[in-house]
């Protein structure tokens, strides 16, 4: 038997499509199998490469590195792109990594590892300690929970995940806040925690056999491995709040877009693991990789397996779309060096080519991610300097022009932006980001046609998750006797904004079937136009002709700022929802108010504010305030002792429930919301609080919205200049009530 018979897998038909979208591939360790997989799209399927490792566990994915700890040795990779040319078939893999050295930690049983700034981060379990190597120790221990007294190969408390931040340890997980050999397994059921490493203090206990903390799009995610969950943890209330539950026992996680991919062990009925919630409730369990999307929480594709693999420890994403893991005794790696630039220089050009020659790092390459990096941290001077930098060193070079855009926009500088976009296209007609980032400059500058048109290329970039069905995506041409799958997308804001569009399709087709997330269903089927909502996964191929993306119906229409169908309200509560909202003092206002969005959202660090943001608002008098806000941020008013607000959120269960009561509100208050959206597609007043370069919708300059007749837009005249707007809206509050 072959080792790929005895390693069989099965996959959604999905799962090669969403690889190659993002442009990526996994590695998956099995110490069970003893096995490190390179999981990878070729041509349509799915390709698993084995490689063999004494019991590999921990996996470190940093930039160029492929770092893996087994039990007694970690394994040091580098990718080297010059030796892909004498790979076979020729032009199809995109990355090799190659062996650089090993070392030998002696039995420690290493779980998870970590790259910090310039040196990896162990997850040393037998001696309950996170540690790093030199070349002179087996190990250097640098940190222990406070509750372990001593340094002893007993695995006292089963250390298991590190979350790095900012380049140094912050978060672990550990199965027991115990110090004896072997304790935590006494109360593995519920004695798992999760600590601050800075502060050396646990931050939750009483979780289910914790693993693999993460820290992404501004949430803290944990896996709970003894539930078999998917959560994310609220810090500042101490909490866990379970996103999904999967058939088998989580450990291993990495994120890319609004995806997370999670590994899944059988896990054996043995004192190991008996006695857990997931054994209890789920006879059958499964190994394998499972694809969650955030969002939802739903299971979007899988792959299983079906013999040989048991347990997965590690999943990783790798930035390549089919790379090589090679071998030791590989021959290439006799004729592949790497050498320090100021050597590479004095190679001879025969020998270059004859041999495999690669400088350690590539400057611009450098220049262009930390540039992007500081980008994040809205540190937008010193990213265009180093974007300068990259330009002088390539001066043809697209990203170079897009990155630059991405700076002016991130200024309102909007016309610069647009030329650099435009430059990077020149540069490389199909390169996707540059046509997008170019299209939400179009859109906030008011030329929807264009601007809609080079949106639509979001599908290409790595950001968006494709839906990919087998039927044509539609051109916006009539099709009266025809099924239309119109498919929501982003946020729910997003969905609010664009589902005026629902009548007009509806016009032009037979049927439409609106897929639409359960929370949302309920207020969609109170738009006009609408034959039937379904939850995404709950469509049959057969029961749809062709698809499109909600959002791009816009484009298809030909829409312009003349022609926004801006009729209200198009949305009204649900006719079964009959909430009351809770009486306020007599002969006030009642002003709802929403402080914070989704955290997902790429820029929520700039678009939410604080509850105590709003504190000049509530010195107004005259109003009975309502809080709106839900999710993670909705407990702030319980933290706030100078105004009485009425949380709402306790009667909340989905935006139908929202909706009828803002419906009974007299104005709304929200930063960039979708309840802002709501606000102006129910026809109520609403003021919406915008950061200093906001969304593209809310374009630029301008106080209303050819969205939404209702709204009043309040600007930061600067970056995270919230003071500012209160002030404004201050005032405007003590006239509407004659204060």
């Amino acid at each position: 038997m072959t080792e790929s018979s005895r390693l069989r897998s099965v996959y959604t038909s999905n799962l090669p499509g969403i690889l190659d979208h993002f442009g990526i591939s996994l590695v998956v360790s099995t110490y069970q199998a003893g096995k490190v997989i390179l999981v990878r799209n070729d041509g349509g399927v799915i390709n698993t490469h084995f490689r063999t490792l004494e019991k590999p566990m921990g996996i470190a994915v940093d930039r160029s590195r492929l770092t893996i700890g087994g039990k007694n040795t970690v394994w040091y990779y580098r990718n080297m792109p010059a030796v892909t040319s004498k790979l076979e078939p020729p032009g199809k893999h995109d990355a090799c990594y190659i062996p650089r050295r090993i070392h030998v930690t002696g039995d420690i049983d290493i779980h998870e590892m970590a790259w910090g700034r310039d040196e990896l981060w162990l997850v040393n379990t037998r001696f309950s300690a996170l540690c790093t190597l030199d070349p002179d120790h087996s190990f250097v221990p640098r940190w222990r929970p406070h509750f372990i007294t001593a340094l002893a190969p007993e695995d006292r408390c089963h250390l298991n995940g590190v979350c790095m931040v900012e380049g140094k340890p912050k978060y672990i997980t550990a199965l027991g806040e115990t110090d004896a050999a072997g304790a935590w397994r006494a109360n593995k059921r519920s004695g798992g925690i999760l600590m601050d490493v800075e502060n050396n203090e646990v931050l939750l206990r009483g979780l289910s056999m914790p693993h693999s903390p993460r820290l992404y799009g501004g949430r803290l995610w944990v896996l709970e491995s003894g539930r078999g969950s998917l959560a994310w943890v609220d810090l500042p209330h101490k909490s866990c709040h379970t996103v999904a539950l999967l058939p088998g026992f989580t450990r291993g996680l990495d994120f890319i877009g609004t995806l997370a991919f999670i590994g899944l062990s059988q896990v054996r009925e043995t004192s190991m693991f008996s006695g857990i919630p997931l054994v209890e409730h789920l006879d059958e369990r499964i190994s394998g990789v499972w694809v969650v999307n955030l969002q939802s929480g739903e299971t979007v594709a899988f792959l299983r397996f079906e013999e040989g693999v048991q347990e997965i420890f590690a999943v990783q994403i790798l930035p390549h779309r089919f790379p090589e893991m090679m071998e030791f005794d590989d021959p290439l790696i006799n004729t592949s060096y790497i050498v320090p630039d100021g050597a590479l220089q004095d190679v001879p050009a025969p020998l270059k080519s004859a041999l495999l020659f690669e400088k350690l790092e590539d400057p611009f390459v450098a220049a262009i991610n930390r540039g992007a990096a500081l980008l994040d941290e809205d540190r937008v001077e010193d990213a265009m300097a180093l974007f300068e930098q990259a330009r002088a060193m390539k001066p043809n070079a697209a990203v170079v022009y897009n990155n630059l855009g991405n700076a002016f926009t991130a200024q309102n500088r909007l016309r610069e932006a647009v030329a650099h976009y435009e430059k990077a296209l020149v540069l490389n007609p199909d390169f996707p980001d540059a046509h997008m980032n170019l299209g939400m400059a179009l859109l906030k500058l008011g030329d929807l046609s264009r601007g809609f048109r080079e949106f639509d290329w979001r599908w290409r970039t790595r950001f968006f998750t494709p839906f990919l069905p087998p039927q044509p995506r539609w051109n916006g041409a009539p099709m009266p006797d025809k099924t239309l799958l119109v498919h929501t997308e982003q946020g729910a804001g997003d969905t609010i904004q664009f589902a005026r569009y629902l009548p007009l399709v509806h016009e032009r087709v037979g049927k439409v079937l609106l897929v639409a997330p359960g929370p949302l269903q309920a207020l969609m089927a109170t738009v006009a136009g609408v034959d039937a909502i379904r939850g995404p996964g709950e469509i049959h191929e057969s029961a749809f002709d062709m698809y499109t993306p909600l959002m791009t119906v816009a484009g298809l229409l030909g829409t312009t700022l003349e022609t926004i169908p801006a009729a209200i309200p198009y949305l009204e509560p649900p006719p079964d929802r009959y909430l009351l909202l809770p009486p306020g003092p007599a002969r006030t206002l009642r002003v709802g108010i929403v402080w914070a969005g989704n955290p997902q959202q790429g820029n929520d660090r700039n678009r939410s504010a604080r509850l105590a943001d709003f504190g000049p608002l509530f010195d107004v008098p005259g109003i009975a305030w309502y809080s709106l806000q839900v999710g993670e941020r909705a407990r702030e008013p319980g933290d706030w002792q100078r105004t009485a607000i009425i949380e709402l959120a306790p009667l909340i269960r989905d935006w139908g429930d929202t909706a009828a009561l803002v419906s009974q509100l007299d104005l709304v208050i929200s930063v960039d919301t979708g309840v802002a959206h709501l606000a102006g597609a129910l026809g109520k007043p609403v003021w919406v609080l915008l950061c200093h370069a906001p969304d593209w919708r809310w374009m630029l300059e301008r106080e209303d919205s050819p969205w939404y007749p209702t709204a009043r837009l309040f600007r930061q005249s600067r970056p995270k200049d919230w003071a500012g707007v209160m002030a404004r809206v201050s005032a405007e509050l003590q006239t509407l009530v004659g204060a």
